[in-house]
């Protein structure tokens, strides 16, 4: 099983979209998907309509974490075939707590999801934007920590906060691949930056996911924008994305 984790320090760069929409492309491409929804805001188990799935395990525990509890009564499914989620909730909010209190040890979330890979080819993580012993746990968990970056300083400012960690924890730095988020070519800066990238994203994914209008009615229809829109500018950038992504996460 391979790990693909969407994170951002920052938040409000269209994160949990890009989690949605990859995990919905990777079900459809054949692989067997399961996301998982680490962030208490829990937008990503809302699209996925997990207020409407019957649950046998309460959300995310203690026990869970300190491994007392199994973690696939938790699995639900989705409306779409070939996808699975773990949703989140509010309790979620104290997994770094959990983590810390339980094991000093980073390894702890790879651990946990590691009896998945005998059902699923692909894991997603939707992840809280924080850098805290939780997103530890995420860097060592991922095969690729995929970082969507608005085209602004502050976004890139965001970006090199991450490199600069990767570095003073001696993560490897090809773990990490950005790809342009949200992005408006009416605005001059935005072109300018797509145009020619930065030096931190040089190793940028040619997608270039576009501020659309098909992506915010991702909550009108609970649903990736593939489902509902699929000639849409939003929905081709998604599946470029997913055709870059594609070779190293099938790999076996």
């Amino acid at each position: 099983m391979k790990t693909l984790a969407v994170y951002n320090v920052k938040g409000g760069v269209g994160k949990t979209a890009a989690a949605i929409n990859l995990a919905s492309l990777a079900a459809a491409s054949g692989l067997p998907t399961i996301l998982w929804d680490l962030d208490p805001q829990g937008g990503a188990s809302w699209y996925l309509h997990a207020d409407r799935a019957k649950s046998p395990a309460k959300s995310p525990d203690k026990a869970i974490w300190r491994g007392d509890k199994p973690l696939g009564p938790r699995i639900l499914e989705t409306p779409q075939a070939n996808l699975h989620l773990i949703p989140a909730d509010l309790d979620s909010r104290h997994l770094d707590t959990w983590l810390r209190k339980s094991e000093d040890d980073p390894q702890a979330l790879k651990r946990l999801a590691q009896p998945l890979s005998e059902q699923y080819a692909l894991l997603v993580l939707d992840c809280p934007p924080s850098l805290s012993y939780l997103a530890d746990n995420i860097f060592a968990a991922a095969d690729r920590v995929l970082v969507p970056v608005v085209p602004t300083h502050l976004s890139l400012r965001a970006l090199m906060t991450l490199i600069d960690y990767f570095k003073s924890h001696d993560l490897p730095r090809s773990r990490l691949q950005p790809f342009w988020s949200m992005a408006d070519r009416r605005r001059l800066l935005h072109r300018m930056l797509i145009e020619q990238p930065p030096k931190p994203m040089r190793d940028v994914c040619r997608a270039v996911i576009p501020y659309a209008a098909a992506v915010e009615r991702m909550g009108e229809h609970r649903a990736p924008v593939e489902s509902f829109d699929p000639t849409s500018a939003a929905a081709e950038a998604y599946r470029a994305l997913w055709q870059e992504l594609a070779p190293v996460l099938k790999q076996p």
